[in-house]
């Protein structure tokens, strides 16, 4: 295959960043001319590891293979671009990029990095639906159907009310964080996604309809 319009660095090489269909940026790695060519064959992302000084294929071991989409390079032909349906998690650290929120500088803001958690316990979540996996908790709950997930999510509710009625910080933030990974199950079984929710939470932000919660001086209005 013709590849003269990618500039190769002295080793051969060209760094490829790997986008998810959703937007997100999951991993950076390096391709060389043999590994763009098994990649375009076979339809999955192969790489060339720097380190090991050989080809390797994406998920080969792990089983979270890339389904390449698209593969772009950008203006100068000194850079890919790879976008591809992700199966399980990206990172080697078991999180679903590699870019999970670490910051450079010391002002980490958790409202950036909020979104970005739910979407990768989604992801998580949604790959388990498609690919369910033998003695996983979320399948036995996808297994179950809708009225044991609705159960579970019930049961999460009372135990955090009951932590929270007993003043427990550490106990509320645990059963809290059962509660909403409940809800995330219960949003995939529907189809909905973590984007789709916010987008309704800044939408009515927007549209100044959290004022029916609040009121002008920060207490609900009776009914």
């Amino acid at each position: 295959m013709d590849l003269s319009m990618i500039k190769f660095d002295a080793n051969g090489l060209v760094p490829t960043i790997v986008q998810e269909r959703n937007g997100r940026v999951l991993m950076l790695a390096y391709m060389n001319a043999e590994s763009i060519n098994k990649t375009l064959e076979t339809g999955y992302t192969w790489f060339y590891s720097r380190s090991r000084q050989k080809l390797w294929q994406k998920g080969e071991t792990s089983g979270n293979v890339q389904r390449v989409l698209s593969i772009n390079y950008d203006c100068d032909g000194d850079t890919l671009l790879v976008k591809v349906e992700q199966t399980g998690v990206a990172c080697h650290t078991g999180t679903y990029t590699c870019f999970d929120g670490r910051r450079l500088d010391s002002n980490e803001q958790t409202d950036e990095i909020l979104p970005t958690v739910l979407d990768d316990l989604y992801s998580v979540i949604e790959d388990r639906r498609q690919n369910p996996v033998e003695g996983s908790y979320t399948n036995y709950l996808f297994d179950k159907g809708l009225d044991k997930i609705l159960k579970k999510v019930g049961e999460e509710t009372i135990e955090t009310i009951i932590a929270s009625k007993e003043q427990t910080k550490d106990q509320i933030v645990y059963e809290m964080g059962d509660l909403w990974y409940h809800c995330l199950v219960l949003l995939a079984w529907h189809g909905i996604t973590p984007a789709e929710l916010l987008t309704e939470l800044a939408n009515r932000r927007k549209g100044g309809s959290y004022h029916k919660f609040v009121g002008k001086t920060g207490a609900r209005p009776k009914d």
